[in-house]
């Protein structure tokens, strides 16, 4: 029997001798890391290793591990790479950041400066269009699986249903990442090509995250209403305490009410103060989409990523 030479330095851990201890060993070297960039370590890592056992067949795991350890490297390795190509990223795809402010006027003006504040104000104008479709499609998907269960085709398209969501998941997780900053999973949860479909469908049902991310889908629609409705309805009647009084000061003949209402009192003296008020409620509404956007990246990140400690 042929001895495989491990090409690690003496003192370091043995190189495992199958791909699931090398994930093993690679999750407990990136221990204390995100866990979005914990996932996709894992992905990358069981991808590469499962392509290259396809590719080098008449091999076994322990010899395509140690073969491939001097490129890919072992799993503190590669641990160590992800962690520095992190932080390198983060550094480059990290709009600057505004300066610290003292004051409190400073700090209350000063969110206007922050990118963040104007994606969460997007995401909570888009959440609505997004939040109807997911909710949308895991109703229709479900009742429609659920009741075609006594058919033959009915556990297939569980399947494909329990999968769109999982990959519904990933697209909403790369919208929040991109405009509300946090940190989500850019690679799917990695399914061996070669398990039986039954098997595959069991881990489907077995992974808590499935459910998470389908009860996160769901919960879209409220949340995408509320978050809509609120930065419309701030929006409009600040824009309209700002405007109407520098419309009446250059002359305009009309006035912006809701529902025979004026926004704008007739006394003269009260236009200043009404242009002051709308300013200070548009800093609020930016301070407060700010505030949601933080929230709902959190509650994205409990319901879409998974722990890669479980």
């Amino acid at each position: 029997m042929n001895t495989i030479a491990s090409p690690l330095p003496p003192g370091t851990r043995p190189l495992p001798t199958t791909i699931p201890e090398y994930l093993e060993q690679l999750r407990s070297a990136l221990k204390g890391a995100d866990p979005a960039m914990v996932q996709d370590a894992l992905y990358d890592a069981e991808e590469y290793l499962r392509s290259e056992l396809a590719e080098q067949s008449g091999r076994s795991e322990a010899e395509v591990i140690a073969a491939v350890a001097g490129s890919y490297g072992a799993p503190e390795e590669v641990a160590d790479i992800y962690r520095e190509t992190e932080v390198t990223v983060n550094r480059a795809l990290r709009p600057p950041q505004p300066p610290k402010r003292r004051s409190l006027a400073g700090r209350f003006f000063g969110v206007a400066a922050d990118p963040y504040t104007y994606g969460s104000l997007f995401y909570m104008l888009l959440a609505l269009a997004t939040g109807t479709f997911y909710f949308s499609w895991v109703v229709t998907g479900a009742s429609v699986s659920a009741g075609l269960l006594i058919l033959i085709v009915g556990i297939p398209l569980l399947l494909l249903f329990l999968m769109s969501v999982r990959l519904l998941s990933l697209v909403e997780g790369r919208i929040v990442e991109v405009l509300l900053g946090v940190r989500m999973p850019r690679r799917p949860l990695y399914t061996q090509r070669d398990k039986p479909w039954l098997t595959r469908l069991g881990e489907l049902f077995t992974d808590w995250r499935t459910w998470t991310a389908m009860g996160y889908l769901l919960l879209m629609l409220p949340l995408g209403t509320a978050y809509f409705s609120v930065a419309v309805t701030l929006l409009v009647l600040s824009l309209g305490l700002i405007v109407a009084p520098v419309a009446l000061a250059l002359g305009a003949t009309g006035v912006i009410s809701l529902e025979d209402v004026n926004i704008v009192p007739d006394t003269p003296l009260l236009l200043p103060l009404c242009f002051v008020a709308g300013v200070l409620l548009l800093f609020g509404t930016l301070h407060l989409a700010r505030l949601i956007g933080r929230f709902h990246g959190w509650l994205a990140k409990e319901l879409l990523v998974r722990d890669p400690v479980v």
